[in-house]
């Protein structure tokens, strides 16, 4: 091609030398010359090929003769008499002329075709004769019989034999021997308008001249289609066996197509190359937008100079891709702006030396020059073109170059001319055969495809290829165990779990998960009736469907598909049931599981007439389905990219990616397994050690290679499909007929004919005739069925028929066994319903079969782990998207099983996985290797287990070593079910005597020499630790082995779908390093989906994004277990929700019971008189109080048997507690959201409080309290206000005489500390919505929080010198205020005509952690508790016959047992009140609760109000329910010192010290460390109470507690008070607790005590407590020591109290 030295110096070195000389010549002198671009730009993975590698061909010689010796001189023989001698006529006078006969209608004999001969005599004419075909060569030159055979298409005569005489007969008048190959020229063809032209070249030669004439219009512009890439494919008529391919590539700028006239009838276009020049204009713009100064594009003449070199290095039997040239642009504008890149990325880091590039921009003079120094090295495989002056003359040369037959050895013409206005037209005319057939068949889409070969296959087009070929000549029982679920499956549904939890935590509030109290679901899979039955027997099998309570109406495998729907038109009807009773179930949450959800992504818009397509979109997201609220839609997926685009509808914080199992050979969830994926498929190709699992067939490629050659008119995938069959036909004949066959072998692939040995032979060897699965991966249904039918045929013929299954697994069509093997299966499972019949694929376990997997993707069907070849030669080598590439290979991926035993030797290693369990780098863990041994002889230390279907453990296996042949099963199938639950449950070898040990190591994954002979004869058996082995197609072998740059495999870096395309082709690569999270991230990025893709229409208007806030998104490998693992997750939700209904409900019986009985069991009403008729009941019956002191009470006789059998119990099991679930009149915290409650709550900014104070005063305080109430908007009409200035004056209260069904009348008051979000405030539904005033009563450091929480709450705030405060503080400060308000209120009342005694004086002191209340129906005869609301036990309390005249008013503490022994007991009694009271604050003005306390303050003042003469009163057919809430609350005590804030473990002996001395200072109120030295150290300082209730300790106007070993006597010394006779009582002690002046002397004489009693005095400061001794006479009758005096472990200014004991004299 002009270039003298090609084929002389090929050395990389000198053509490097010859590049730079020539390079340096064009430029300045001024400027170094520097070296360019093969090795700078390309990818250091792609090797330079020469495209010469066939051998240049001389053109045919005018003569076509074979010989180079001279021309034969040649006579004619003299025309018969008569006969016509006109040139371009025949002796029968009939015109021959093609100019003449273009118009006529010819008849053609079948066979025969017509061609153009050429005379001397007339060079300008062409004569058209009619030859058989089997006389004229194919498009290769080849298969041309010797001899000729013609007719005349003039006169018609027929049965020429020799062409010598045919010359003669059309007047040829040859000067020289005449031969067929010297004067037969061209085909002749018929154009769209029917014209008889000139065609294509006869191939005499090799590659012949391309006889197809175009005429190029250069004045017209082509309007149809501006700048792309032209694929002109001509497509001849039905009597010539030729096609050419032609492609055009046209870049953007580079030049206008001209109007093509002519044979133009199949024109395909693609804006591949345009697109691809278009985005490199685009990446400056990134950094330009970061204000750094403009940075040129790459220039035209260099985007056209590397295209050029990028074709160059191309292999010959290599396509060109988008991809590597995006690449190679982009490194060259970024080394080309290295400085100004670097700049952008402000690194001050050394700046590494820039790679060669060029010094000067390239010119366009210089384009053409180093164009073609750039293809001086690859022969005539790209010929640069840049001679003419404009691209319309530039094609024209083209194609009359294509006509000649000059262009047979050239694969790609690149055209370079300067158009008028001085600018650069380019165009790129791709002509080699194997390129043109890649470019044409990837521009059909899946869909185009299948109607492409459905037309081939049914047009009759593919019957000459058929016609070509015609020409060539131990026993193991199964058991099925669907449900193991392995720990990474719980660890990724509990991960599931909490990412919903996180998102009903968000404060969108966008899924109230406390409002749903049910779980549904429907699991959508694509329509394939295999993987349909494959989710239903997994279902029914996992036991979801009993733990949800679904399976009452579940019973049987067929009536569970009810769960499962396929995404087709019968979907329709179950997606609109599940939305309407969505609808009618509120608190019913419904999960929407779209499993494979990556299958059809089409937008509903755009489906057109095929109701197929978008069927996904219009159903899943649809209005309905997005606006419910208890919908939740969870997307499973192996290939997450198609929804990861920047419009997606997934929030990235929605996805949860499969982790790694291992990291640095640790299996981090312990379950022995690995998964085995893409990654360790390609690690075998690369290890070294024996066959890699991943393959290729070369002598298959060659054979499919040739014909594609021999009938490019047909589809590649046609073409190797029968190829393939016929291999595998040749292959069962050879194996079948023994050595009469053998020579049948060279014409099969060796990896076939092993295939097929294989799949005979295993099954022949075993008695049990287990055998191999053979997955042959044919896409195209109509080829599938076509190599069913044959594979069949051949089967039958050659007597196989019982040797192995032909399975068609088509996804439109159920399983279809031979009776033999249906036979077979069911003795292996043991199954005896002779209906039976296999639904999955998995169940073929063991079978010998060939099955053919079809449909143009794989829809999630899992293998059996008998698979042991993956066929995948068939497969599309032009679909180059990531997904497509992958979920192919995703066929062979499974589990395998690690060794368990305690090898931790180099053997024991099973991975190399990467040190972050959670990077991976694609979703199959491509950086997950595993070494793999091809032979798998020496060592096993994996196991195959479960099947390709993570999620279902497959079929598991026994071998038994005592029995030759299979047992049928003694147990026959239930009717109506296809499964029997017996037959699915695997045996457990612990509970087979027999087999035990023979189990265990049958089961191991290590070799043993004691095997069975049955398992040896057994190749199923022995080989289920070996995955299988994988064929590929070259050309996909290739791409997936060649690692790019990132050390990724190149396929990583291809577009992630079809549907959706590139942001810019200026990208960076994946990076090995990256996460899941962050390969999201990257294709959130970088890629939008196109038009067609559901998500096109998703993008935000005026947001930052538009994620739909009920979407997840779980994506993990193929087969690694998704299925189990969304099972498990709606099983864990499910017990979630009821564990959110549920409650830890306090259950405990009340201790210290009695049997008194004064009212009648149907008594409604407490009677005033018989209250007061009725003892007070001094013992304590609540059972939290259990450890305190008992009170001492003459009518009493503690059980000591029975409390400390409690108390024993207590150390194991703390407080008894029992799981309850919520009912309808719960209280809830402020997890719970509802819409019910929504306003009450008040999460709105229209609810705003205001602060309000209020001051009153108390003696016992000393000085003016003030306090501060928070009182939303939507409360005020609870206070009343003075008109001047707003001012807070009361808090309105009703009267005694108000009724109102709809509201309560006692204000509610809570105390509550630590608990903004657990504590129990939202009474809304436990009030049935009625009216009411609840107040929470809240410490002052803790305000901000609680209103953030309960912003329409009243608050209540304590003085800050309550901070440290305890319980007594808030009950004595809540109770003053509400008799102060009473006292206001009264006045108000007064003005308006009421009677002060007419206001309600009530108020209720409620503990923050009563959940619920429960009423006892009055039956004499029967028991029975039921839930009841609060205010319907408020109101039946309020609305007692004279409730005035009770102090206190209360209720029991529920328990499960009932009311204990009190079941028959009294409806009312008179004692203690805890946790729940309806407190008179009238009649109780006079007794305070202790604002110093923080334990027992309400033992406390239930006994100094009974004392004071006032009615206590237990509603006994009331119970409250107390939830036990871990955190906060006045009971969590923190002692501390004072030189840490960290708690630490200080004994209580240190809580108090010596006055004055050098002691450690605690940080705790004194009150408190008291409290808890009393507490714990009683029965040491009271020794003679010690276990003695008959001398109990006298304790003065209090109670505090000593101890549950110390008994405590309660006496008030207040006048007129109520106390029990103590004469006769000795008791052991006297507590005197800051004695106030009705304790005196004469009063403490009243008391008689024990010989050594003990005294104690506590008062606060030490002048007090002499003050105290000195006035109550205590040193006549007691004796002081000065060491017996101590004082709190306080520091002097934290005020310590202090106190002083003595022994009775």
């Amino acid at each position: 091609m002009g270039n003298s030295y090609t084929g002389h110096l090929q050395s990389t070195r000198f053509e490097e030398v010859l590049h730079n000389s020539i390079e340096a010549s064009l430029r300045s002198n001024t400027v170094v010359p520097r070296p360019v671009f093969t090795q700078l730009y390309l990818e250091a993975e792609q090797r330079p090929y020469s495209h010469d590698g066939r051998g240049d061909e001389d053109e045919d010689e005018e003569d076509g003769s074979d010989s180079n010796s001279p021309p034969i001189p040649y006579q004619m023989r003299p025309p018969p008499d008569g006969s016509c001698t006109t040139d371009g006529f025949c002796q029968a006078g009939k015109d021959l002329r093609l100019s003449s006969m273009a118009t006529e209608s010819l008849e053609v004999a079948p066979g025969f075709l017509l061609v153009g001969a050429k005379s001397p005599s007339v060079p300008d004419h062409i004569l058209v004769c009619a030859v058989d075909q089997r006389f004229l060569p194919d498009e290769c030159g080849r298969n041309a019989l010797l001899g000729f055979s013609g007719n005349c298409m003039g006169c018609g005569e027929k049965g020429f034999r020799y062409f010598t005489e045919f010359a003669d007969h059309i007047n040829l008048k040859l000067t020289t021997q005449p031969k067929k190959q010297k004067h037969l020229k061209y085909h002749l063809l018929r154009n769209a308008q029917g014209i008889l032209v000139k065609g294509p070249p006869i191939c005499w030669k090799g590659i012949g001249k391309i006889a197809q004439e175009f005429l190029v219009n250069k004045d017209t512009i082509l309007h149809f289609m501006r700048m792309g890439i032209l694929l002109y494919k001509r497509i001849a008529s039905a009597t010539l066996q030729l096609t050419v391919f032609v492609c055009v590539f046209l870049s953007v700028g580079h030049g206008t197509l001209p109007h093509l006239c002519g044979n133009l009838g199949d024109v395909l276009v693609s804006g591949l190359l345009q697109k691809c020049y278009l985005n490199s204009q685009n990446l400056p713009r990134v950094y330009e937008q970061y204000g750094t100064a403009p940075i040129q594009p790459i220039s035209t003449e260099m985007l056209i100079l590397l295209t050029v070199y990028y074709l160059v290095q191309l292999a010959p039997d290599q396509a060109p891709l988008m991809e590597d040239l995006e690449q190679i642009f982009m490194r060259s504008w970024r080394e080309s702006h290295l400085t100004e890149i670097r700049q952008y990325q402000q690194t001050h880091a050394q700046i590494a030396p820039p790679l060669p590039c060029l010094a000067q921009p390239l010119t366009p003079s210089q384009l053409p020059w180093l164009a073609k120094l750039a293809t001086s090295s690859c022969g005539e495989g790209v010929l640069v073109l840049d001679t003419a002056p404009s691209l319309a003359e530039a094609l024209e040369e083209t194609f009359h170059r294509l006509v000649d037959g000059r262009l047979s050895q050239t694969n790609y013409v690149v055209i370079i001319c300067m158009n008028r206005s001085q600018e650069i037209e380019s165009c790129v005319v791709v002509t080699g055969k194997h390129q043109t057939r890649a470019l044409a068949e990837s521009l059909l889409s899946p869909s185009d495809c299948v109607r492409e070969i459905i037309h081939e296959m049914s047009s009759g087009m593919a019957a000459e290829l058929g016609s070509y070929f015609t020409k060539c000549a131990g026993e193991t029982d199964l058991y099925l165990k669907w449900h193991e679920i392995r720990p990474i499956q719980l660890a990724v549904a509990r991960k599931l779990l909490s990412h919903v939890c996180a998102i009903a935590d968000s404060s969108t509030q966008n899924l109230d998960l406390g409002s749903f109290d049910k779980v549904e679901f429907l699991i959508c899979v694509p329509p394939s009736e295999v993987t349909f039955h494959q989710v239903v027997l997994h279902l029914w099998n996992s036991g979801l469907l009993r733990e949800l309570g679904l399976d009452q109406d579940c019973l049987s495998v067929k009536e569970a598909e009810q769960y499962v729907v396929k995404l087709n038109q019968s979907a329709v009807g179950k997606i609109n049931s599940l939305i309407q009773k969505s609808k009618m179930n509120p608190y019913t949450l419904f999960i929407l599981v779209h499993d494979h959800a990556h299958w059809d992504i089409s937008s509903g818009q755009c489906s057109g007439g095929d109701s197929s397509l978008g069927l996904v979109d219009s159903l899943l997201n649809c209005r309905q389905i997005r606006d419910a609220p208890n919908i939740l839609t969870l997307h499973v997926t192996s290939f997450p990219f198609t929804l990861q685009t920047q419009y997606t509808r997934i929030s990235p914080y929605n996805e949860i990616h499969w982790p790694s199992g291992f990291n640095n050979d640790v299996d981090l969830y312990h379950e022995k397994t690995k998964y085995f994926g893409v990654s360790e498929l390609l690690e075998t190709t690369r290890s070294g050690s024996g066959l890699p699992l991943l393959r290729y067939d070369s002598s298959f490629e060659s054979m499919a290679a040739a014909l594609e050659e021999r009938f490019p008119k047909l589809h590649s995938a046609v073409i190797r499909t029968h190829v393939l069959i016929q291999h595998y036909s040749l292959a069962l004949m050879v194996t079948a007929g023994g050595q009469a066959l053998q020579a049948l072998q060279k014409h099969i692939s060796v990896e076939t004919l092993e295939m097929v040995q294989c799949l005979l032979n295993t099954s022949q060897r075993c008695p049990s005739r287990h055998g191999h699965m053979l997955l042959l991966r044919i896409p195209s249904p109509a080829l599938a069925a076509f190599a069913h039918q044959r594979l069949c045929h051949v089967r039958n013929r050659l007597g196989l028929h019982k040797q192995f299954e032909v399975i068609l697994g088509d996804p439109c069509s159920a399983l279809t066994v031979g009776k033999h093997f249906l036979d077979q299966l069911r003795v292996w499972l043991k199954i005896l319903d002779p209906d039976w019949a296999p639904l999955t694929y998995l169940e073929l376990e063991a079978l010998p079969c060939i099955l053919i997997l079809t449909g143009m993707d794989p829809l999630g069907e899992s293998l059996p782990r008998s698979l042991k070849y993956c066929d995948l030669r068939v497969i599309s080598c032009w679909s180059l998207q990531r997904t497509t590439l992958e979920q192919e290979l995703g066929l062979a991926a499974y589990l395998l099983k690690t060794k368990q035993d305690g090898q931790h030797g180099p053997h024991a290693r099973c991975d190399l996985s990467e040190s972050d369990p959670e990077k991976l780098s694609s979703t199959d863990n491509e950086d997950e290797e595993v070494v793999v041994d091809g032979q798998y002889s020496k060592t096993r230390k994996h196991e195959r287990i479960l099947s390709r279907d993570s999620s279902i453990s497959l079929l598991s296996f026994n071998t038994s070593l005592n029995n030759e042949l299979p047992k049928l099963g003694n147990q026959a199938s239930p009717a109506g079910s296809q499964h029997p639950q017996s037959d699915w449950t695997p045996l457990d070898p612990d509970k087979q005597p027999n087999q035990r040990q023979q189990s265990k190591s049958t089961s191991s994954g290590s070799s043993s020499t004691r095997a069975s002979p049955l398992r040896q004869s057994c190749s199923w058996a022995r080989n289920l630790s070996r995955p299988p082995v994988v064929l590929l197609p070259k050309a996909v072998y290739d791409l997936i082995t060649t690692v790019d740059s990132s050390g990724l495999p190149k396929s990583t870096s291809f577009l992630p779908h079809s549907a959706v395309e590139w942001v810019s082709s200026f990208r960076p690569l994946l990076s090995k390093m990256m996460t899941c999270t962050e390969q999201s991230l990257y294709y959130r990025q970088w890629t939008v989906p196109k038009p067609h893709h559901m998500d096109s229409s998703n993008r935000a208007e005026g947001r930052t994004d538009n994620f739909h806030p009920r979407k997840l998104l779980l994506s993990g490998p193929p087969q690694v277990g998704k299925t189990g693992a969304y099972l498990q997750f709606l099983g864990i939700l499910s017990r979630m929700l009821i564990r959110l209904m549920e409650v830890d409900i306090y259950d405990e019986e009340d201790i210290n019971c009695n049997l008194v009985r004064y009212h009648q069991p149907i008594a409604l009403w407490p009677n005033t008189d018989t209250v007061q008729g009725m003892p007070f009941d001094y013992t304590i019956h609540d059972p939290k109080y259990e450890d305190i002191s008992t009170v001492y009470s003459p009518d009493f006789t503690p059980n000591s048997n029975d409390g400390n059998s409690r108390r024993q119990e207590d150390v194991y099991l703390h407080r008894r507690t029992a799981r309850i679930k919520l009912s309808k009149y719960a209280a809830y915290n402020t997890y719970h959201h509802c819409e019910q409650c929504h306003q009450y709550m008040g999460f709105n900014p229209q609810y705003q409080s205001t602060l309000h104070a209020f001051t009153f005063s108390h003696l016992l305080l000393g000085e003016e309290i003030q306090l501060y109430f928070i009182i939303p908007k939507s409360k005020e009409h609870h206070f009343s206000f003075s008109q001047s200035g707003g001012q807070l004056e009361s808090m309105r209260l009703p009267l005694t005489s108000d009724w109102n069904p709809d509201a309560i009348k006692s204000p509610i008051f809570t105390p509550t500390t630590g608990r903004h979000e657990h504590g129990l405030f939202n009474l809304y539904h436990a009030m049935e919505g009625a009216a009411h005033l609840h107040i929470l009563v809240i410490k002052e450091y803790e305000m901000a929080v609680y209103k953030k929480y309960w912003p329409n709450h009243i608050m209540l705030v304590l003085p800050t010198i309550f901070n440290g405060a305890g319980i007594g503080a808030a009950h004595f400060l809540i109770k003053e205020l509400s008799y102060h308000n009473l006292e206001l209120e009264r006045s108000r009342r007064v003005e308006h005509g009421s009677r002060p005694q007419d206001v309600w004086p009530f108020i209720i002191l409620a503990d923050d952690s009563c959940v619920m209340w429960n009423s006892v129906d009055v039956d004499p005869k029967r028991w029975t508790e039921r839930n009841v609301s609060l205010k319907q036990v408020l109101q039946h309390m309020e609305s007692s016959p004279n409730i005035t005249q009770y102090g206190l008013c209360g209720m029991r503490k529920w328990s499960s047992r009932g009311g204990g022994a009190g079941q028959q007991k009294d409806p009312f009694s008179r004692g203690h009140l805890h946790d729940f009271l309806l407190l008179n604050v009238d009649l109780t003005q006079n007794v305070q609760y202790n604002q110093n306390r923080f334990t027992c303050d309400d033992v406390d003042f239930n006994l100094r109000a009974h004392s004071a003469g006032l009615l206590i009163c237990r509603f006994n057919n009331f119970s409250v329910m107390k939830k036990q809430i871990a955190i906060g609350g006045y009971g969590t005590f923190i002692i501390k010192t004072k030189m840490t804030d960290v708690p630490t473990t200080i004994q209580p002996t240190q809580y108090i010290c010596a006055p004055d001395s050098k002691h450690l200072f605690l940080a705790t109120p004194a009150q408190l460390l008291l409290e808890k030295y009393l507490q714990h150290t009683s029965h040491r300082l009271f020794p003679l109470s010690a276990q003695n209730y008959s001398h109990p300790v006298l304790s003065v106007d209090c109670y505090l507690n000593l101890g549950p070993e110390v008994t405590v006597c309660f006496v008030s010394s207040r006048p007129h008070s109520i106390n029990f006779s103590t004469t006769g009582l000795l008791f052991s002690g006297l507590l005197l607790y800051f004695c106030d002046s009705f304790v005196t002397p004469g009063f403490l004489k009243k008391f008689q005590f024990l010989k050594g009693a003990t005294l104690c005095v506590i008062c606060p400061n030490r002048s007090s407590l002499r003050q105290t001794v000195v006035r109550l006479e205590l040193e006549e009758e007691w004796r002081f020591r000065l060491s017996d005096e101590f004082q709190t472990a306080n520091a002097k200014e934290d005020q310590p109290l202090f106190f002083l004991t003595g022994k009775h004299i």
